[in-house]
């Protein structure tokens, strides 16, 4: 079994911003007792910030928000981090890894062959990837996000089985523990939905930048990867072997889906950002739902944005609603002479369709 173990920013370093070398330790430790089974194992890791900010004198409130210093604090913090999970796993025989990844690492279809094909030999080598985002130079991540969605993506880019998404409370809770004395546990999740969206919230803590909400949103992407979820509590002994032994009351799982989209639809439905969108008609949705339909230029109301040929789009119903997302042929210019023009109107060379149906998937 591949499993990818994601450990965000305020489980892995204390509440000075220093890494914690027992938390790693743990981490580690139970990294090799999934080895020691036969399993492999590959570590997303947060903290390069955090790591880098004490180093600075930078920790607690003075905290810089601007991105540009935060990218010279990840500089400094990336080395850090590295060493504590070097020394940690090296404790157990094991050989680390570092695997830094941008955006653009998941936005360009070769590159994103080229991570799995790095992972899985690093994986064949015997060695334990750490992977963490490169906020070094990925602006967009650290703005935006936490390493959650890079776990999620991790997970099918190998193909593995399990995601495991380690936090500070034990799982998706049916209310803010903070606010509500009598929140419990969320054992199981079949379909995430707008409902269990809007109970995980906004970030949980100062330090990390995900929460509840990222975990969902990364476990939905893995759901439709065909990989199983558990949202976890990092303290939690032996939490790793718990996910993996599907022992109950580890945490939240979140079911695969039957359905698995295809590795190009995952990447065009999560991995790539859209540039634009394209507003149509209702008969070009009721086409394109049913799944066997091209977008042609005669179904489009109007475009919205500025895109190349082959970027990534959003599409949209009547009212606004985004449904789908494609690869689109042509770019905004074009697109926008083609809406609502039928195929023998439109000019030589130009191609009937805005995207083609193997490029587009309908959004889960």
């Amino acid at each position: 079994m591949i499993v990818v173990a994601k450990i965000g920013t305020s489980s892995v370093t204390e509440d000075s911003g220093t890494v914690s070398r027992s938390a790693v330790a743990k981490l580690c430790r139970e990294v090799a007792g999934l080895r020691a089974c036969g399993h492999q194992v590959v570590i997303v890791t947060s903290g390069a910030i955090g790591a880098g900010l004490p180093a600075l004198d930078l920790a607690g409130e003075r905290r810089p928000r601007d991105a540009v210093t935060l990218q010279a604090v990840a500089a400094v913090g990336q080395s850090r981090l590295m060493q504590v999970y070097d020394e940690a796993l090296a404790s157990h025989g094991l050989v680390a890894g570092q695997v830094l990844v941008a955006p653009l690492d998941f936005r360009e279809r070769s590159q994103y062959l080229h991570a799995r094909n790095t992972l899985a030999r690093l994986l064949d080598l015997g060695v334990v990837p750490v992977v963490n985002e490169n906020d070094t130079i990925a602006d967009d991540e650290i703005r935006f996000g936490d390493n959650d969605r890079i776990a999620a993506l991790v997970a099918h880019l190998l193909g593995a089985e399990l995601l495991v998404l380690l936090t500070d409370t034990e799982g998706l809770l049916t209310a803010d523990p903070r606010l509500d004395s009598d929140a419990s546990l969320i054992s199981e999740i079949v379909e995430v939905d707008h409902v269990l969206e809007a109970v995980a919230g906004a970030p949980g803590s100062v330090s990390g930048s995900g929460g509840m909400a990222s975990k969902l949103a990364a476990a939905k992407i893995a759901a439709w990867s065909g990989v199983r979820t558990v949202i976890a509590a990092a303290h939690r002994p032996d939490v790793l072997l718990d996910a993996v032994g599907s022992v109950a009351g580890t945490g939240t799982v979140v079911l695969p889906h039957d359905r698995k989209l295809s590795s190009r639809k995952l990447w065009i439905a999560f991995a790539v950002g859209a540039r634009g969108t394209i507003v149509v008609d209702q008969g070009a949705r009721a086409a394109l739902v049913g799944g066997k339909a091209s977008l042609l230029s005669a179904g489009v109301d109007s475009i919205e944005g500025r895109f190349d040929e082959n970027d990534a789009v959003e599409v949209a119903g009547p009212e606004g609603d985004v449904f789908a997302k494609g690869i689109v042929r042509v770019d905004s210019e074009t697109a926008t002479q083609m809406a609502g023009r039928r195929s023998p109107e439109l000019p030589d060379g130009v191609p009937p369709y805005l995207i083609h149906r193997d490029d587009l998937v309908v959004l889960p």
